[in-house]
């Protein structure tokens, strides 16, 4: 039974990632992942237990990703600070997708906080815990998480906006660098 669901969790991520959020209704929800809406509400309770285990399984997958990124050693190449880690990641095909309906998870929760606000609660302290532990010992604050943080969200949704990765990355190469040249001049004053 429980396979069942975690095959259910994994086809519904699949469609939600095609399909956004936005106008989710059960039915076409069931037809595109190949089951009925009825075996939805059996395995979920109703449409809301559904969103929030699916949603909590992609965003558990997500985080989960990244910090297995973190701890993953650099081969003798120099390491990428954390937030060039996290962008090069972030706009990777295969990540992209994800990342796109979390901003729509965050949008949807500003404008129908009854329906998503618990699961934008969640996932913003999931990622401000994230960047606390990736900043360094001399970094870690929460205004400065909320900062990197910040960036990142910005430079994402100007990323989702525009299509120019090029010119987002460049953005946050910029931030990065202004960022290490003041802690640099901080170090020797």
């Amino acid at each position: 039974m429980q396979n069942r669901k975690n095959e259910l969790i994994e086809s519904l991520i699949a469609y939600l990632l095609e399909n956004g959020l936005a106008d989710l209704s059960l039915r076409p929800l069931a037809a595109g992942t190949g089951t009925s809406a009825r075996l939805l509400i059996y395995h979920f309770g109703s449409k809301e237990g559904l969103l929030t285990e699916v949603l909590e399984a992609m965003q558990a997958h997500v985080q989960q990703s990244f910090v297995q990124l973190l701890d993953k050693p650099s081969a003798g190449r120099p390491s990428k600070p954390p937030l060039k880690l996290l962008w090069n990641w972030a706009i990777a095909d295969e990540n992209y997708l994800y990342l796109k309906l979390l901003y729509e998870l965050q949008i949807l929760a500003i404008q129908n906080p009854d329906t998503y606000a618990q699961y934008l609660g969640r996932n913003t302290d999931s990622w401000l815990d994230l960047a606390l532990a990736a900043l360094s010992p001399s970094l870690r604050t929460p205004a400065m998480a909320t900062l990197c943080a910040a960036v990142f969200d910005g430079l994402f949704i100007e990323l989702m906006s525009s299509g120019d990765r090029k010119r987002t990355t460049q953005a946050l190469d910029c931030f990065i660098q202004m960022g290490t040249e003041a802690l640099a001049s901080q170090s020797k004053a």
